[in-house]
């Protein structure tokens, strides 16, 4: 069965089950942050797709006060989380937070940066094309796209590898044997080879691997 994100103990939960589920979580955002100081002017707007609980958002703000966020979650539940994250953070006048996905946003307002961390593989097959047009579309000229996800487990030995990583991580062999489950039946990963296609065919032209924690991988796009 999917998570249920509009569950508020799932909601409430979310930050330290994702650091024992996805591998060098940390050591992600410390990447996409150092990413985003090389690429960005001094004042950019960012759009965070999936919000979450606003960790990703909450830290940004800190380390770029000079620049404007919008975020977006198609669970009130998690945005309502990250409203009262940022709040507590006495940063909201920089942030304009969306109930929705990306159709939802002012068809005028594009972005300097497009962050899609643990989203992706959640949309279907047959969706993930318009998926990426449509934030490729809602970029500046020179923005840049950055992704990281889950993507196309090949062999036994990367599930088992996994799953060692995770129940070390700190989950119990229960919880890892649910994960494995839902790989299966709720994520849509794609190949490393099909996301470089994919990307190619919605307009991107340099793409790049910037990361890989064993079947994770992150990609920037511009």
């Amino acid at each position: 069965m999917a998570k249920d994100f509009t569950s508020q103990r799932v909601v409430d939960g979310y930050d330290q089950h994702i650091r024992q589920l996805i591998p060098g979580y940390e050591v992600v955002h410390q990447q996409i942050k150092a990413l985003l100081k090389t690429y960005m002017p001094y004042k950019a707007h960012l759009l965070i797709v999936g919000c979450g609980t606003g960790y990703e958002l909450g830290y940004l703000l800190q380390a770029f006060p000079n620049w404007q966020f919008t975020a977006i979650d198609v669970s009130s539940t998690m945005l309502d989380k990250a409203k009262t994250f940022i709040h507590a953070l006495g940063e909201d006048q920089r942030v304009n937070f969306v109930l929705g996905d990306i159709s939802h946003l002012n068809d005028d307002v594009y972005f300097d940066a497009v962050l899609s961390i643990l989203v992706t593989h959640f949309i279907p097959f047959e969706q993930k094309y318009n998926f990426l047009l449509a934030t490729q579309k809602k970029l500046k000229q020179d923005g840049i796209f950055i992704t990281f996800d889950l993507t196309q487990i090949i062999t036994q030995n990367e599930k088992e590898t996994l799953k060692h990583l995770c129940e070390i991580n700190g989950l119990t062999p229960e919880q890892t044997a649910v994960m494995l489950k839902r790989l299966d039946h709720d994520f849509f990963p794609l190949s490393e080879e099909r996301t470089y296609q994919l990307l190619r065919n919605v307009g991107f032209k340099d793409i790049n691997r910037f990361t890989q924690i064993l079947c994770y991988q992150g990609f920037i796009a511009q």
